[in-house]
Order: structure tokens, then sequence, then C-alpha cells
């Protein structure tokens, strides 16, 4: 039976606040943020195909957001979370500099596709420093485990 005493929405939105107050949550709320006025600024451009990495980007940044959110990670330990965030950060990063690049640099008339790229370069930053904090944590988690003292034959 379902617990009547508490509102899950209730829980739900203290989540989301402290959640959102945490480092991690806080740059995952700003990716997807930056990433929705990225979108914004390559929809009203004449190159429009711009904006498919940013919906994916933004898309992905939901899915971790809401994953580590709910503590999902620590639920289904059949993926490494941490190492999937690492990928999703670092590639994140890697395609937001080379587009933004390409539209800063060929954006000559089109107003809106120079602001998406301008504001994809502090995208591609901010998922730079995202994957920096990742690899922080990575190889302080690599430090920490014990090696193994079985002897096996």
């Amino acid at each position: 039976m379902a617990d009547t005493t508490a509102s899950n929405g209730a829980t739900c939105v203290d989540r989301l606040k402290s959640y959102v107050r945490t480092q991690k949550g806080f740059i995952l709320a700003g990716e997807m943020f930056i990433s929705f006025i990225i979108i914004i600024c390559y929809a009203a451009s004449f190159y429009g195909g711009y904006s498919a990495l940013a919906i994916c980007e933004m898309i992905f940044a939901m899915v971790f957001f809401g994953i580590f959110m709910m503590d999902m990670d620590k639920q289904f330990t059949m993926v490494n979370w941490m190492w999937s965030d690492l990928f999703r950060a670092g590639i994140g990063a890697i395609l937001y500099i080379i587009t933004s690049l390409i539209c800063v640099i060929g954006g000559s008339g089109d107003g809106a596709r120079i602001a998406g790229g301008v504001f994809g370069l502090i995208a591609g930053l901010l998922f730079a420093y995202d994957t920096y904090t990742i690899f922080l944590q990575v190889k302080t988690t690599r430090q920490h485990t014990a090696a193994s003292t079985e002897d096996r034959v």
C-alpha cells in the first residue's frame, strides 16, 4: 500500500531544492539552462541544424540530473555512473567548443548564430569544468580503493 502520510510531490520538490544547492546539481542545472539558451539562439538563426547538439546535451543533462537527484545511481549499480557522466561531460565539452568555433567564425551576417556560438563556448567551458570535477572524483575514488590481499592460485 502507498504511504499516505507524506506526499510524493513535496518529497520530489524537496529533493530538487536540496540537490540544486550541491555543486554537482548546480553545474547540471547550469548546463541545462545554457543549452536551452543555445537552442533558442540557433532556432532563431538561418542555420537551425546546430541546435541538435544543444538539444541532445540538454536531454543528457536532464537524465543525469534526475538520476543523481533521486539517488538512482546508488540503486542501479550495473552502470558506473561516474564514468558515464565523465564521458557525457567530456564529449559535450569537445563538441560544444568545435561547433561554437564553426558558428562564430563562419556566422557573418547571422547575429543569432554568432550569439549561439558565444553561448556555446561558455557551455563548452562549463562542460569542461564539469569534466574536471568528475575527473577529480574518479581520481580520489581510485586512490581510496584498497588493493586485494587474497592469494589466488
